[in-house]
């Protein structure tokens, strides 16, 4: 058992004992666990966490073998640093104590309920954004058995609310997703239609939009190694990050919450606007260089990212095709913003890998490619370095026959690659498996655009034929080109 402890680790401490549980975190990963757990150590202000792992144990585990201790590693070029939060109350495991969650959240002392359980853990149709109510899980969750979803949990939880103490609570989401405040709150009510709790919901409860940004890779022996020759002790579950963090959100909290911009969280009353930078010049262009990197044999992203065509491209992505489609905050220095990128890009102490970047991309690139590509072929202009990106994610996860992606690009999961599969043998050809994909997949309508299916599958032979960095080169030739047809014809 660890000797990990308040005793032992007093100096690295940010804050001291929580005096209670009132906010109920589902999703126990390591971004929780670098990002909102430290905002909310740094508050030190007596809000304590109940930590929510969805299936995996050993997370849980630790932290309870340790009283909920944990430590933080930052890892910088210049330098490594460590703290422990210490606002951990205590860490349940939802799959094997469903009924466990949804009473947390009900508790009258309970006033915040967050997650973060990446996109597709809220069982959302990607074409409607509405709740699919086809899902297995849902359909479960919605005949009355103990819920096993997040959306099923928390509006059972709800509900109970509403039918007994009745204290307003707010529901904050901490993933990826365009206005995920107000996307929770509307599957939440479409659970919840036509039940008693429904209005009281729509009173009672806030939804505040937040925009989440820290690179925090997967915890390694190497990781624990680093924490215990800076901690001095065996800690069992460390969580690496790199130094920068960044969180912005509404100032929209039906029941108190922590001093979060104590730490550095901002609040502000345009979210989106942030959320649209994060989603498409990070989160996009952090795709394109796990892929592009993946398929060209580097196992991290400073790796990918130090070879000069994948920087190339990165920058094309970013700078020519993503940028040009948001619009940025008030007084945002922009120019600061993207030197920073490729700066944390660069941060070979940390060394994210290409396969954790790459994985989920079926669910992650229909929230970062779309609307831009399609704002482009509206204007006429084929966004090159998207359909780059769209085919490499192929490439990785549904390679053609007798195309080898390589080790990083195989390790890669993707809850779509079964499905992906069984298309790419249907299908006739490069063209029509990219059409069914992007249809599948994307259903929006870019999966119309012909021109674009047409210039993904360019790409897709391009790098089966010649290799990532043929196609990359055509992509730095061709753009910007103009279409023959128009985007939807």
């Amino acid at each position: 058992m660890s000797a990990l402890n308040r005793a032992s680790v007093s100096r690295h401490l940010l804050t001291a004992r929580p005096t209670g549980t009132g906010i109920v975190h589902l999703g126990l990963g390591n971004f929780h666990r670098a990002h909102q757990a430290v905002y909310t150590a740094q508050a030190d202000d007596g809000w304590g966490i109940l930590g929510v792992a969805s299936r995996s144990t050993e997370v849980a585990e630790a932290m309870n073998a340790q009283g909920g201790l944990y430590s933080v590693l930052e890892l910088s070029p210049e330098g490594s640093s460590i703290s422990v939060p210490g606002v951990h109350t205590g860490a349940i495991v939802a799959a094997s104590n469903p009924t466990a969650v949804v009473d947390a959240i009900a508790a009258e002392d309970t006033r915040i309920v967050s997650m973060t359980v990446t996109e597709h853990g809220y069982c959302m149709d990607p074409s409607t954004h509405r709740l699919a109510l086809d899902h297995p899980g849902i359909v479960a969750d919605l005949s009355g058995a103990t819920p096993r979803t997040v959306i099923g949990q928390i509006a059972r939880a709800l509900e109970r609310r509403a039918a007994t103490h009745g204290a307003p609570i707010t529901v904050l989401n901490c993933d990826n997703m365009q206005a995920n405040g107000t996307q929770t709150r509307r599957l939440v009510l479409e659970f919840l239609q036509g039940s008693k709790a429904e209005n009281w919901v729509a009173e009672n409860v806030a939804f505040p939009n937040s925009m989440v940004d820290r690179i925090v890779p997967a915890t390694t022996d190497a990781y624990r190694a680093a924490a215990y020759e800076l901690l001095g002790v065996h800690d069992l579950s460390p969580v690496p990050a790199e130094p920068f963090t960044m969180w912005v959100m509404e100032d929209r909290f039906a029941a108190g919450r922590p001093a979060w911009e104590r730490g550095g969280a901002v609040f502000s009353d345009e979210v989106e606007a942030y959320e649209l930078l994060k989603l498409r010049l990070l989160n996009g262009t952090h795709s394109l260089i796990a892929y592009l990197g993946a398929l060209d044999g580097h196992a991290t992203i400073p790796e990918a990212r130090a070879t000069g065509f994948i920087e190339s491209a990165a920058r094309a992505a970013l700078e020519d095709e993503y940028l040009p489609t948001v619009t940025l905050p008030r007084d945002f220095d922009v120019d600061a913003y993207i030197a920073s990128l490729f700066e944390r890009w660069s941060n070979d102490a940390l060394g994210h890998r290409t396969q954790q970047v790459g994985s989920d991309g079926s669910v992650k690139l229909p929230q970062r490619v779309p609307s831009p590509a399609l704002e482009l072929l509206r204007q006429g202009v084929m966004p090159e370095h998207l359909a780059l990106t769209c085919a490499a994610w192929l490439c990785c996860v549904v390679p053609l026959h007798g195309f080898d992606p390589g080790p990083h690009a195989r390790a890669m999961v993707d809850p779509a690659r079964e499905r992906l599969g069984a298309l790419a043998a249907q299908s006739r050809s490069t063209e029509d498996l990219v059409r069914s994909a992007i249809g599948q997949v994307f259903a929006t309508e870019l999966a119309e655009s012909n021109d674009f299916a047409r210039r993904v599958s360019d790409y897709v032979a391009v790098i089966t034929r010649d290799g990532v960095r043929a196609a990359a080169r055509e992509a730095a030739r061709s753009r910007p080109s103009r279409p023959h047809a128009s985007p939807a014809a």
